[in-house]
Formats: structure tokens, sequence, C-alpha cells
């Protein structure tokens, strides 16, 4: 009874998706925030006003299921936006920056008590955007009763931690009162690390040292757990929380920095997931990351395999790996399964078109280029990959992320032959001359070819290729 949704709202696709969405919109804003920031700050304020935020703190997920999680993706998006607008004109809005801030507060709590049930930082955040990523419908109860414990879900909030922790600094350089809601997030951020790949909950963690991945963990109504062993971008997002804390910001802030060399010092089996290293006359540099540097080789190792993850335009959704081993659960007599499907579902599970069984999607693989940026900012130049897998080619990991960010833009360029793999097969776009150069901007990409797939005018997170472009210059 609180909503009251008549405003100008930046859409996913008014053709074919004519309704707002929280998370697409909060991608949306990065685009647009390069030609217009007063507007990318509105669309991210206004969702977080009293009109559209429920009163516990919750966000409409989309116009036609309003209780419906999305993933927290807000505060990266205030805090991306703060960023360019500061570096396009000049200066910083503390004003914008300060008023998301309280209101995001309330989503971030709204998170802990209501998706993470069990009080042990592990979290159950349901369908989460991804369709039909997994072997059942996350938004559902589940067949076999019980529930799960989604690395996707816990990731998204070691995320929510360090977006919220780098505002939460920033506000503190002018008002020292931030120091103590910094040291929250930190705190937080390392239980959420700790759980996720040491104890989770009875003892399973959500990280499968044997297959070095991490995985969903299906927890049973007698209290038994199993790994749901898909290999999909639901592994891939714990790289999506990473932060590196200079020793210029945290120095100046003694609170916060007293506190934490305490609670570093008073759980010996946390720092695993707190790298400090001295790496200039500035000071202590530190790192804070769901996936420490073993982990960080492990899961890059199948990221960056063009049998798996790495497709010629981007990273896929699902591993190749599925199209020749399904992965299947047998329930109540029924089989339920998981393949590679580089294009639209071939089942109307789910949604039917809705597929991350495989294509290429936007706003993951930007979050994916952006996460192995920030791992090269810590790590630097010594730390190198081989890109691809088993070339024997060794690149640093900002040369990884350029790498993906070509492959990315590629989808829409001319190759040799003149064609756009964007448009696929369409002669009528490929060729004809009043509308080979009419690009459009689909909802994602076929995992093999670049093709366009679902909504054809999505021009709303697949336009962050327009920033991919910006920071490239290619």
């Amino acid at each position: 009874y609180h909503m009251l949704n008549s405003d100008v709202i930046s859409m996913p696709d008014k053709w074919e998706y004519p309704w707002y969405a929280a998370w697409d919109l909060a991608f949306h804003c990065i685009p647009i925030a390069l030609a217009d920031p007063d507007f990318a700050k509105e669309q991210l304020i206004l969702l977080l006003r009293e009109w559209y935020m429920h009163p516990n703190g919750q966000l409409p997920a989309y116009e036609w299921a309003f209780g419906d999680v999305n993933p927290p993706v807000h505060a990266w998006a205030a805090w991306r936006v703060y960023k360019i607008e500061r570096r396009v004109r000049g200066v910083s809005d503390r004003a914008f920056l300060e008023r998301i801030f309280h209101k995001l507060l309330l989503n971030f709590t709204w998170w802990v008590n209501r998706k993470d049930p069990d009080g042990a930082n592990i979290f159950q955040g349901g369908f989460l955007g991804l369709d039909n990523i997994g072997v059942f419908d996350r938004s559902a109860p589940l067949p076999t009763g019980g529930h799960l414990e989604q690395s996707d879900g816990t990731s998204w909030m070691g995320m929510y931690c360090l977006n919220m922790l780098a505002i939460a600094l920033e506000l503190a350089k002018e008002d020292m009162a931030y120091e103590d809601v910094a040291s929250k997030f930190f705190e937080h951020f390392v239980y959420i690390a700790h759980a996720m790949n040491d104890i989770g909950i009875d003892g399973m963690a959500l990280w499968d040292n044997d297959d070095g991945f991490y995985y969903d963990a299906l927890r049973l109504p007698d209290g038994s757990q199993h790994f749901l062993k898909i290999r999909s971008m639901v592994g891939l997002i714990p790289l999506f929380a990473v932060e590196t804390l200079e020793p210029e910001i945290v120095d100046r802030l003694p609170d916060f920095k007293r506190r934490m060399q305490w609670f570093v010092d008073n759980h010996p089996d946390i720092p695993e997931h707190i790298e400090m290293t001295q790496r200039s006359a500035r000071g202590l540099r530190r790192m804070l990351s769901l996936v420490n540097r073993k982990q960080l080789r492990r899961v890059l190792a199948r990221m960056l395999d063009e049998n798996e993850f790495l497709s010629p335009y981007g990273v896929r959704a699902l591993s190749r790996f599925h199209q020749d081993h399904p992965y299947e659960v047998q329930v109540n007599g029924n089989i339920s399964r998981v393949q590679y499907e580089p294009a639209e579902s071939v089942s109307g599970l789910f949604g039917g078109n809705s597929n991350w069984r495989g294509p290429i999607w936007f706003p993951v693989n930007y979050l994916l280029v952006e996460a192995l940026q920030k791992f090269h900012h810590y790590y630097g130049e010594d730390f190198k990959v081989e890109f691809p897998s088993h070339s024997n080619r060794e690149f640093d990991l900002w040369q990884v992320a350029s790498e993906i960010s070509r492959r990315l833009v590629r989808i829409f360029l001319r190759d040799r032959t003149g064609r756009r793999p964007v448009a696929g097969g369409s002669e009528v776009f490929q060729s004809d001359p009043h509308w080979r150069d009419l690009i459009l901007f689909h909802e994602y990409f076929h995992g093999d070819t670049g093709a366009g797939l679902g909504a054809s005018h999505q021009t709303g997170w697949t336009g962050l290729v327009a920033k991919l472009l910006e920071q490239s210059g290619e």
C-alpha cells in the first residue's frame, strides 16, 4: 500500500520489457552517467524513496513481481556514478552519496534479517535475476524440501559490504561519525568471507577445494548438505567482492584503523581474506576479497578456458563443459538437468527464452572486468595467469580484463568479412545499406557466435558497452 510509482524511469527495453527492474536500472546508470550524471543520480535515489522502497527496507524487484529479489547492486552503482561524475565534472556530490547511503543501510539490514535465516552469514536470495541458472527454480520451494545456500547470494552480500565500506570511508573524510559504520561493514565482510570459504553451516563451505570452484549447496531437511556441482556464473560471482584499502585513506581515520587492527589481531582464523603487503613508501596496503590468491588462480583457470567459460565474445554464463557433461539430479522420480545451451533455452522452464545456461550477458561480464582490474590494482604486474588457459601465454590481470573487454566489444564491430557478430544470420542487418549501421542492443548474446538474442532493444544494461569503449579507447 505504500507504493506510488508514477515517475520517469529508465526501462530495460520499452518495446518488449516496458517495466522497471531494480538491478537493470542500476546498471543503466553507469553509461547514463557519462552523458547525464544528474539523471543517473535521480534514478538511483528514486527506487530508494519511500514510495518505492518498502518500509522494511526491501526494494521492489520489478513491476510484475515486486516481492522477488534482485542482486543488491544499488550501492555499487551509486559509488560508480559518484566517481564517474567526479571525473567528468571535477566535483564530488557528497550530498548525493550521503543521502543514498542512509537509505541503503535500510536495504542492507533487510537482506541480513530476511535472507540469512540461520544467522550464519550464508545468504539465500532466491531467484537473484539469473533465471534458469540452476537445476531448481530458486524462487520456488525446493522439490527436495530444505533450502539452497547460495554462492551468488552470499557473494553479492560480500560485494554489498565492500561497496558500503568504500562509501563510508569516503564520507568519513569529512565526518568522523562514519568511521564506526565503516568498521561495521569491514567486520561484516570478514564474517561473510570466513563463512563462505571456511565453515559455512555445520562445517561445509561453498568453496569446493577438489574442483577449485564455488557452488551452491543444497541443505536437506535431515540436515545433510550436498554441492550442486554446476559450473556457472554462480561460481564466478565471488570474484566481484574485492576492494583495496589504501594507506592514505586508512591512516587518516585513526578510530577505524585501530578497530580494524584489533579485529585482525583477535580473530586469527580470519586474515586469510585480508591480504596485507608493503608495496610502497606510502604505507601498508590491504586488500579485502572473498577469493584469496590461491583460489583466484584456480577460478581463473576455469574462467579463462575456452573449453569452459571463455568465449570469443566474453564470458559465458555456464561452462561449455556441460555441453557433453550435463548435470543431473533425480528428485521424486523426476530428473532435472542443466546442459550448456549457447542460445535461447530449449525448455519453457523458468521463463522460456530467459537463459543463463550459456549465453553472454553484459552486466556480469562488466563486473568481471572491473573485478580483474581491482585485483590488478593490488597484485600488480607480477601476478600473471595463462590467457587463454593452456596457451602458455601469460598476462597480468589488467591485460586479461582488457582482452575480455575487447571480446565483448567485438560483438558489435565488423569483422574482416564486414559482418557484425551481433546481427547473426540476419542479412538485413548484415548487408542492407539502410540497416547495416543500425546496431541493436540485445538482452544477451550467443555463447559461441556472439549473435544477439532475447529482447532486441535492451539498450539498458547492454549499453554498458559504451563504458567499456570509453575506458579502453578501442
